[in-house]
């Protein structure tokens, strides 16, 4: 939640005129009687038609540009108020006043280093301008000046030492220059004397929630919105301690008690989409986000955040839609990119999902987690060699990568090159003996090349380690048979029949080792349920095979 700093109540005015500190022509004397006049019955304009008047008959004296200057600021014209002011300044360049009141259309008009400059002229040329190092100090604020700003601001200070604006001023400086200890300390003397200071009770939200102090945010909130039960600093603040405490209900109460104050507030159901989504309701985030997402149409991590709620509600045509709009607002994120990839695997568009990883490890290429999504991938396209590629990338930049080193091992499996496999998934078992993934690969090559014996040596580890996948079981069970051990085959298929009941294999196997047995009622029983599941197995029964 980001929320402006304010960094003073006030809001400058003009300074009043000195009737006597600028000298007078007769004739612009008339003319500037006639304005005074219609500006006292209220007619502003035609009070200036008489300055304008003045002008025209080339009697505009400085007095003649200080009214106009006047006026025009009354009706807030502050451009031309601004150009009558310069004008006034440029006659009477010694002239304080008129440098404030410079100084202050030009706050209006936002124009912050031409202000700071006509208040700093100001005070140079008189030092007791109280309101002159005020508006200096809030002008260097605006230009992110902290350090000059504190200086005019200690001026004030020497000169009127409760005056509550340059004591703001001046704790909004130290805030600013990160001196936030010191800031609070001046906060709080402010609200001593005035406990009702908003702006003091906002900063100091702002302070706790710079420094992730959730008690202090939830202090000055829970007082602020007791001042101004509608104050979206206070409900900004209380939604952010709620997400902070993991209140994931009440961090959702006050970004609705938000959005319902400021419908416009875009962090407001930004903020209510997460706390629903990480509580899970998944319908009520995805609507928020959307609210959010119309405020915000080119918010790349609303989009993304909506696409993973859409892929929660099932909706992965959705969900691709927000990651690519994602995308297409923030081509640099690669939260979006990885997400639309996952997204695009698991729904087996492959040939998609590499081509996404591709972008993201051109935009950052040290994401190894990229590479090695990519090289899955390609080992799920049987791209063996572009697969092996990638994972030589990746066991470069880490070398300590069981996961990788197991799917490199498996791409040079399948590529042909059992030898060089071998040796990568003995190298994952020197490093960790219990890998499931070095020993299931290591059985598989050994079963790859008739060595049973091996091959049996690891299906034994394995299921010793708790593996009892019925393929493993089973795999057991074919090799025991194969050594002559019609016990401990019969103990393994058994075994895998108890994982996987409906396996035509492993019943026909059984039947074959409980007919060795003796056992041939049972072992008919096995047969005619593996014929019942496949009945091709009855191929061959009776002989061989018909050509």
């Amino acid at each position: 939640m980001s929320v402006p700093m304010r960094t003073t109540a006030k809001v400058q005015s003009l300074r009043t005129f000195d009737l006597d500190a600028v000298e007078k022509t007769s004739v612009a004397s008339d003319f500037l009687a006639l304005a005074v006049s219609s500006h006292l019955a209220g007619k502003r304009e035609d009070a200036l038609k008489q300055l304008q008047r003045a002008i025209a008959a080339n009697q505009a004296t400085a007095e003649v540009y200080r009214a106009m200057g006047h006026i025009q600021f009354e009706l807030g014209q502050f451009e031309q108020a601004e150009r009558s002011y310069r004008m006034l300044v440029h006659m009477k360049p010694q002239y304080a006043l008129g440098w404030f009141n410079l100084g202050v259309c030009l706050d209006r008009l936002g124009t912050w280093q031409q202000a700071a400059e006509a208040f700093q002229k100001a005070c140079t040329l008189d030092a007791t301008q109280l309101d002159a190092f005020l508006a200096l100090g809030i002008c260097q604020l605006h230009l992110n000046e902290p350090r000059a700003a504190l200086s005019a601001f200690d001026k004030c200070l020497e000169m009127a030492p409760d005056n509550e604006d340059a004591r703001f001023g001046k704790a909004a400086a130290l805030q600013v220059d990160g001196q936030v200890d010191s800031a609070s300390a001046l906060y709080e003397q402010i609200l001593v004397r005035n406990a009702d200071s908003e702006e003091s009770l906002s900063n100091l939200i702002l302070i706790g929630m710079a420094k992730s102090d959730f008690d202090m945010v939830r202090e000055y909130s829970e007082r602020l919105l007791e001042l101004r039960p509608e104050s979206t600093v206070a409900l900004e603040g209380l939604a952010a301690w709620a997400s902070a405490a993991g209140e994931h209900a009440l961090t959702a109460k006050f970004c609705t008690l938000l959005v319902s104050a400021v419908p416009g507030h875009f962090e407001g159901w930004f903020n209510l989409g997460l706390a629903y989504q990480k509580s899970q309701r998944w319908d009520q985030a995805a609507e928020a986000y959307g609210e959010a997402l119309a405020l915000r149409p080119q918010s790349s991590e609303t989009s993304t955040n909506l696409g993973i709620v859409r892929e929660q509600l099932g909706d992965s045509a959705g969900a691709r839609a927000s990651y690519e709009q994602a995308i297409k607002a923030d081509p640099g994120a690669l939260a979006p990119l990885w997400n639309l990839g996952l997204l695009l695997e698991q729904t087996g568009q492959l040939e998609e999902a590499e081509r996404l990883y591709r972008t993201l490890l051109e935009k950052a290429p040290k994401e190894e987690e990229a590479r090695f999504r990519l090289a899955y991938v390609r080992l799920e396209r049987d791209d063996h060699a572009g697969a092996a590629e990638a994972l030589e990338q990746c066991l470069r930049q880490r070398q300590q990568w069981p996961e990788a080193q197991a799917n490199l091992a498996l791409a040079y499996s399948r590529l042909g090159d059992r030898e060089r496999a071998q040796r990568i998934y003995e190298k994952i078992l020197d490093t960790d003996p219990k890998s499931l993934e070095a020993l299931r690969g290591l059985a598989a090559l050994a079963l790859q090349s008739s060595d049973f014996e091996t091959a049996l040596e690891y299906h034994v580890r394995l299921i010793d380690l708790g593996e009892r996948s019925p393929e493993i079981l089973y795999n057991a069970g074919l090799m025991y048979q194969k050594a002559g051990q019609p016990d401990n085959a019969v103990r393994f298929y058994r075994e895998a029949l108890a994982e996987q009941p409906n396996m035509p294999e492993a019943l026909l196997n059984l039947g074959r080792m409980l007919d060795s047995l003796g056992q041939s009622q049972e072992a008919r029983t096995c047969w005619a349920k593996a014929l019942e599941l496949e009945p091709d197995l009855a191929q061959g029964y009776f002989g061989p095979a018909i050509a």
